[in-house]
């Protein structure tokens, strides 16, 4: 299933350029080039995979490389942004730690004349002038593939609790599909809570534990990524509650561990090493030409509606990857790995 999407992405035809037209303003330039990665952390597979795979491509086009973990701290990334700005750098892979915390940051760099790829987490839209372009796994259908499987299985419907992460646009997405899954069957699952885990297993275990005690009926969990899961599945074995459905997106190693062995229910992937791949093109097409063709079109109408009403004219500097659900074959033959 792939394959097939990865054949569907690199093969169609980019229909939507002709509407929304080129998206860059850099410079012309011949390499080598200095390539830096200014990611939200590294203590996470996700965006781990993200800067290993962007090493690899730089390293083999022969140019440097540097990644810079601000650990979730957006002031911290913001001093990484105006330090960068100072050092003559070709072009800036980034990963927001607050999409409307880091103005300041994506302001000294576009001064600088350093262009800015945004990859996995959007800026707000205010900022999008700020970047040349942002690559993505479109998060908002992994979340509605999630709500989608959830009210197939569960036609009764029954109590729903959300473990989100406002701080995050991805996450924002990610909610927002879930509940659009839940079509016209969403009066069937009332939310009894919703909470900011944080994006991290320890932060999301206790606020599970109390919302199982609190909901002792609950019928299932939706968390915006594996990590936060993992903190729900850790609280469904404490509270011995078996039974409790948990849904997730990221298609991690963890997340389709637990798809095999049945402690999570469904996990709407998320593509880091094609976002890396296709990040990285566009780089070498910028800095090579000084513009490149954006604009996705192979996503759902509805899933590009629901981006354009964040992006407006500006949807043209976004490409979305599909994604899909995991299931246990693909599962056991991808253990240990990312797609």
């Amino acid at each position: 299933m792939m394959n097939i999407r990865s054949i569907v992405f690199y093969s169609v035809t980019l229909s939507f350029t002709a509407l929304f037209g080129n998206c860059a303003d850099a410079t012309e330039s011949k390499g080598p080039y200095k390539f830096v990665f200014m990611t939200n952390t590294l203590n996470n597979t996700y965006q781990s995979t993200m800067a290993d795979t962007l090493k690899r491509l730089a390293t083999e086009h022969g140019d440097s490389y540097l990644v810079l973990d601000p650990d979730y701290d957006v002031s911290k990334q913001v001093n990484q942004m105006l330090d960068v700005a100072n050092k003559g750098e070709s072009l800036v892979f980034f990963i927001p730690v607050d999409s409307g915390g880091v103005h300041a940051g994506l302001q000294a760099l576009k001064e600088a004349g350093i262009p800015v790829i945004n990859i996995d987490t959007a800026v707000v839209a205010d900022d999008v002038g700020l970047v040349q372009s942002v690559v993505a796994t479109d998060d908002y259908m992994a979340g509605k593939l999630a709500g989608e499987d959830l009210a197939k299985r569960n036609p009764s419907g029954g109590k729903i609790a959300i473990l989100d992460f406002p701080e995050n646009q991805s996450c924002i997405d990610r909610v927002q599909g879930f509940l659009a899954g839940l079509g016209d069957a969403k009066s069937k699952f009332p939310i009894v809570a919703q909470q900011d885990g944080a994006a991290a297993l320890a932060k999301s275990l206790p606020i599970a534990q109390d919302i199982i005690q609190a909901n002792p009926d609950l019928l299932a969990f939706f968390a915006i990524n594996d990590p936060s899961a993992m903190g729900a599945i850790a609280a469904i074995k404490a509270t011995k509650k078996a039974g409790i459905q948990v849904y997730s997106v990221d298609g991690s190693p963890d997340g389709k561990a637990t798809i095999v062995d049945g402690t999570m229910t469904g996990d709407g992937v998320q593509v880091p090493i094609q976002e890396a791949e296709v990040a990285f093109k566009q780089a070498l097409e910028l800095l090579q030409t000084g513009k490149f063709q954006g604009g996705s079109t192979n996503i759902p109408k509805e899933d590009l509606d629901y981006y354009t009403a964040q992006w407006g004219a500006n949807i043209g500097k976004a490409t979305y990857l599909p994604s899909f659900l995991l299931t246990k074959e693909y599962s056991e033959k991808n253990v240990g790995k990312w797609q």
